[in-house]
């Protein structure tokens, strides 16, 4: 918030987890309490049992959700995605994305504090473990500067070790998450030389998530993500974010019993530091809208608890936009939220309509390269390969049949002419097309032809047929 009334915005030239030497910085947050955090960890055990859960969750003897980029198939909410259906995924994606830009524009960065997977892990679930083994934010800073005696090393020890499972656990359910639970069971039981790749990849993701949540921690936020460099152009005046209010809180000073604060000219931030000792990435709110800071509530229930102590208003620190505190305007729904909702609402009809008329089937039918055709009595001959996808979750009996001219197809192998494909399965052939060389065109003739299932038509081609000359 670029009122703040300060001589300098230095702290905009570095970031709290890096020293004057260069050197990486450890953050030692003071363990948070307060109603947002409790509601943070009701949302967080949600979100838990979602994430862990959702990969053991089957329909029709697929999972509900699977991103097998291996094998080119995802599964969204039991919608198999095929190769062939790529767009649709892309489209669905877009989707989201602008639904995160929506939800940014409007609410700031309330994903990255309630919901992004690595405030969850970092803050709800291994933040929390350091609290029980290494005591608050004072016990860390005493426990790091102790040399390797008993009680460094089985704290450190316990607390690497329950690190190390629950990354194993993270990995494990990413990874299902690719491959599938069934599949990843089969990783984990079966004999290692059977799945050599497989235990690669869990280790590797074990570590990964090792590395990230005992050494990296925020610096994926402030580093990596590049979600927090969007603010400064997804984010404007009428945004709601975790915000200072500067009009109220300043000019800074200590508290003192019985003093008249407006008399002394003093806000009503008593420079207690508090908001700057809970914050995860080492911020202080008080200079404004920064890069760093994940939305993550901390400082808002630190604050109120101080405002409460000493008998003044909450809310000091709240969710709140620029408008609504430098203006005391009330939220409002700006024409940019109109208009990102005008787009999201668009492509949420678009994507529901593709996927509401997508076929069960895909099918192509090519001709087979080099040939051309040939006379076959009074009949002209084209031979074809054709491709055939199961989209459903169900086997099916298939047949080609021509809807456009009188002629005959014959799939070669197949007497009945029925074509059975498994579900998720795809089936490939060739088969050959007569037609009368009367009902063909100069050249090239476009004829229609229907795939059947149970007498039902559950998809048309449009084929070009090779003639000679009339």
């Amino acid at each position: 918030m670029s009122e703040i009334n300060h001589d300098q915005e230095a702290y905009r030239d570095s970031i709290a987890t890096i020293g004057e030497d260069g050197k990486r910085k450890f953050i030692y947050p003071k363990k948070p309490k307060g109603k947002f955090y409790q509601w943070r960890t009701w949302v967080t055990l949600v979100l838990l049992i979602l994430l862990f859960g959702l990969p053991h969750v089957y329909f029709q003897g697929e999972p509900l959700f699977l991103f097998n980029v291996l094998e080119r198939k995802f599964i969204v909410f039991g919608i198999i995605f095929w190769p062939q259906d790529f767009f649709i995924f892309v489209l669905s994606a877009l989707t989201a994305v602008v639904g995160i830009i929506l939800f940014t524009v409007i609410y700031g960065r309330v994903w990255c504090g309630w919901m992004c997977p690595q405030t969850i892990f970092m803050e709800m679930v291994f933040r929390k473990i350091e609290y029980w083994i290494d005591g608050d934010f004072g016990q860390q800073k005493r426990l790091r500067k102790l040399p390797w005696n008993a009680e460094k090393i089985r704290k450190r020890g316990l607390k690497w070790i329950i690190f190390w499972v629950i990354s194993f656990l993270i990995a494990n359910t990413f990874l299902s998450y690719i491959v599938g639970s069934k599949a990843l069971w089969a990783i984990v039981t079966d004999p290692p030389s059977e799945h050599i790749g497989g235990l690669i990849a869990l280790l590797v993701f074990t570590f990964v998530f090792f590395f990230v949540f005992l050494w990296f921690r925020e610096q994926a936020c402030i580093a990596v993500c590049p979600y927090g460099r969007l603010q400064g152009v997804l984010l404007d005046k009428k945004s709601i974010q975790v915000a200072y209010d500067y009009i109220r809180g300043e000019n800074r000073g200590r508290f003192k019993k019985r003093e008249d604060r407006k008399e002394a000219d003093k806000g009503d931030c008593i420079d207690c530091d508090l908001c700057v000792a809970v914050c995860p990435t080492g911020i202080d709110i008080r200079n404004g809208s920064q890069m760093e800071c994940v939305n993550c509530t901390a400082c808002m229930d630190a604050c109120d608890s101080v405002m409460e102590k000493v008998n003044l208003q909450k809310g000091l620190i709240r969710y709140a936009s620029e408008e609504m505190i430098a203006e005391k305007k009330p939220f409002e729904f700006s024409f940019r939220m109109k208009a990102y909702t005008a787009v999201l609402a668009i492509l949420m009809i678009l994507v529901t309509t593709i996927l509401v008329n997508r076929s069960i089937v895909e099918a192509v039918v090519l001709r087979v390269p080099g040939s051309t055709y040939k006379k076959v009595d009074d009949r002209i001959l084209n031979i074809y390969n054709y491709t055939l996808i199961n989209k459903s979750h169900e086997s099916m009996d298939l047949q080609f049949q021509l809807i456009s001219h009188n002629g005959e197809i014959q799939i070669v192998g197949k007497d009945n002419g029925l074509i059975r494909i498994d579900n998720q399965k795809l089936s490939e052939g060739t088969m050959m097309i007569y037609l009368d060389r009367d009902d063909t065109d100069s050249r090239k003739t476009k004829i229609e032809i229907a795939v059947i299932n149970k007498d039902k038509t559950i998809e048309t081609l449009d084929v070009s047929f090779s003639s000679p000359l009339k």
